[in-house]
């Protein structure tokens, strides 16, 4: 079904950003084939080009002009106007950024991607909820579904897409373990599965009766979405009171933050959570309430002093 717009042109109802850029903007629809041909062939994953994508063709559709023909000084502007607007989010601006970089380079235009912005990561902690606030909630959350979506998410640190698309067939039950295929940076892990979260999951198994995917979504043979598991989240922390900006992220920043209080070294912790560096793993030294040991001789422990 297509609709008339003020302009008198006509679109398709439900039309994507990628879908008009293509029908609207001349040349378009030859560069994001081979932009997405490249990102394939270069095995970029398949968000990095949802994302990647869906910016550069928001970019096409703002001049009405193929985003290799623009100079420097109009992408500029752009991205400048993107910063002062508080309504889109840092992670669309570093998506904006990173996609014309691999876009230029993938055409020769070098100059162009050496010039693009630097992208500077804010030196902030995460927020952290306490086993208190993680204990409310989970008992407030009175869908079974949700609770234990919930409680995956915490009780094993997974990224939002990473649980999303965990099939039944993912479950270890035997060796306690979360089967995690095709994560961040494209890498397989395992993941501990924990024993009161096997209890929820077969309580759930019964009564839901899942098919393919540990969670489906409302189309048959899909998972759930994101925005789902966003709602589920939010719709917990409201009920649970909390007023800590809590999303599904902070359940995964508890897991790592409890382990290490709980004892465990940083190196298991950074295989769990699937980082590539330990780097990344150090920022939960700086959130755990962990207390200082003292510092002993090795000698002494020799002889058990």
């Amino acid at each position: 079904m297509k609709q008339q717009t003020k302009n008198g042109s006509f679109r398709t109802k439900g039309e994507t950003i990628v879908a008009k850029a293509i029908r609207t903007v001349p040349g378009f629809g030859d560069t994001y084939r081979k932009f997405e041909q490249q990102t394939t062939l270069e095995q970029g994953s398949k968000s990095a080009l949802q994302n990647y994508g869906r910016s550069i063709a928001k970019i096409a559709n703002h001049f009405g002009a193929d985003p290799l023909h623009l100079g420097i000084e109009q992408i500029n502007d752009y991205l400048y106007t993107l910063l002062k607007n508080s309504s889109p989010s840092k992670s669309y601006f570093r998506h904006t950024v990173y996609g014309l970089k691999s876009l230029y380079r993938m055409f020769g235009q070098n100059a162009k991607a050496l010039q693009m912005p630097p992208i500077k990561d804010p030196h902030t902690l995460p927020v952290v909820l306490s086993k208190q606030e993680v204990k409310k909630l989970l008992s407030c959350t009175e869908n079974l579904k949700h609770r234990v979506m919930i409680g995956l998410l915490y009780s094993s640190g997974l990224r939002m897409n990473e649980a999303r698309t965990l099939k039944i067939t993912d479950i270890d039950s035997d060796r306690m373990q979360i089967h995690v295929k095709m994560g961040k940076g494209r890498k397989d892990r395992y993941v501990v599965l924990s024993e009161l979260l096997l209890k929820g999951l077969r309580d759930y198994f019964r009564k839901e009766r899942p098919q393919v995917f540990l969670f489906n979504g409302h189309t048959p043979g899909k998972p759930m979405g994101e925005r789902s598991i966003q709602w589920i989240i939010n719709e917990a922390v409201d009920r649970a009171g909390i007023q800590k900006q809590a999303t599904c992220h902070t359940l995964r920043h508890s897991f790592a933050t409890h382990l290490l209080e709980n004892g465990v070294d940083l190196f298991s912790i950074k295989e769990q959570l699937g980082h590539a560096r330990i780097d990344t793993t150090l920022v939960y030294l700086h959130i755990a309430q962990v207390s200082p040991k003292t510092v002993k001789s090795p000698l002494d422990s020799l002889y058990g002093k």
